[in-house]
């Protein structure tokens, strides 16, 4: 059986908007998909801990109390994967969860392989089978709560693929299964919606073993989800978790144009982080500040960003990532914030962000 995980009540103090408030489990609880896995209603993004943006601010000290700090304010669902270092990011998440397990609702994910100048998908049932005992072993634990296939491999059918993940929960070794979709954006036949080729695939592995969750992009500033995918979901019981939700930190309001990023980070070459297009970009992150100043005080953009996706239906849970503590509390303590009409309002007549995202 699936059990849900929960968190029995502490000391914890969190502060929102100048206001101090007691408890541990600050974040409230969502289901994903069918089989009403429990987690925090926000989740924890591991990825920046170890790898993608930049690597001279990593601190495996700092990245594991940020971990232990999430835990301890109700964020349950720790996001990583096996490529992230790779591997260095589920070594870091294992050395949490060999103290804490119980408290955590672990997500990692499997199908693509880091090189030194590519990455490449393998979706061969064999290397899926043993990269789920590798995960485990880097996990410390014996069970992943949710698998997630990352990409899939254009050489291997994903039935395949699906078919060998399905026998990884009968085995035991898993709980749940899902999938990272891919928007696709370049490529797309004229009319096409963004997702089209992600539900295709999607109904294809629902006839081989059920989905509980599809992790997608999904921010104010990339809102394409909204038009098909997310009520694809919706409409079957399976989670969302929203990836990127603060838009790689921009929404956050923190990044300044013409900053600059080091060589590793992928904003260094990402179209919409240009000094030009963060600048044209601006309106957005003023937006959310306006919104956050109807609040308390002390209430962030970023927070604003989190708390309109929340809004978005019981079954989605954004996934912003970070490995600062302070962060990971301002993250998790954005459920308490409550979006007015006005406010909601607002922020859907936000410009559409300019620049190209591919």
């Amino acid at each position: 059986m699936l059990r849900r995980l929960c968190q029995a009540p502490g000391t914890a103090e969190v502060r929102l908007g100048g206001q101090e408030r007691e408890g541990h489990d600050q974040v409230e609880r969502r289901t994903i998909g069918a089989a009403t896995l429990e987690v925090g209603a926000v989740g924890l993004g591991c990825m920046p801990m170890s790898w993608a943006y930049t690597g001279s601010r990593r601190r495996g000290d700092e990245s594991t109390r940020t971990v232990h700090r999430a835990l301890d304010l109700g964020t349950t669902l720790l996001d990583t994967a096996d490529m992230y270092g790779p591997f260095t990011n589920e070594l870091l998440v294992g050395r949490v969860l060999r103290e804490r397990r119980a408290e955590a609702f672990v997500s990692t994910k499997v199908g693509l392989l880091v090189g030194e100048q590519h990455i490449v998908a393998n979706g061969r049932p064999g290397y899926v089978k043993r990269a789920c005992d590798a995960s485990l072993r880097r996990l410390q634990t014996d069970v992943i709560d949710l698998y997630q296939l990352h990409r899939e491999d254009p050489e291997v059918p994903v039935e395949e693929t699906w078919g060998a993940m399905a026998e990884l929960v009968q085995a035991g070794k898993v709980r749940s299964l899902g999938l990272c979709a891919v928007g696709a954006r370049a490529g797309r036949r004229p009319g096409a919606g963004m997702h089209d080729a992600t539900i295709r695939r999607l109904r294809r592995i629902q006839q081989v073993f059920p989905v509980s969750a599809v992790q997608a992009e999904l921010s104010v500033w990339s809102r394409e989800a909204l038009a098909d995918l997310l009520p694809w979901c919706a409409a079957r019981g399976i989670g969302f978790h929203a990836a990127m939700p603060l838009g790689n930190g921009f929404l956050s309001g923190t990044l300044t144009p013409g900053q600059g990023f080091e060589p590793d980070d992928v904003r260094a070459r990402h179209p919409r982080f240009t000094a030009e297009m963060m600048a044209a970009n601006q309106p957005i992150v003023a937006g959310l500040r306006r919104v956050a100043a109807r609040h308390a005080e002390g209430t962030t953009a970023a927070q604003v960003a989190l708390a309109w996706l929340l809004t978005l239906g019981p079954h989605l849970v954004p996934i912003p990532g970070t490995k600062h503590e302070h962060w990971a509390t301002e993250n998790a303590t954005s459920t308490t914030l409550t979006l007015t009409p006005k406010d909601l309002a607002e922020i859907a007549a936000l410009p559409p962000a300019q620049g190209s995202w591919d």
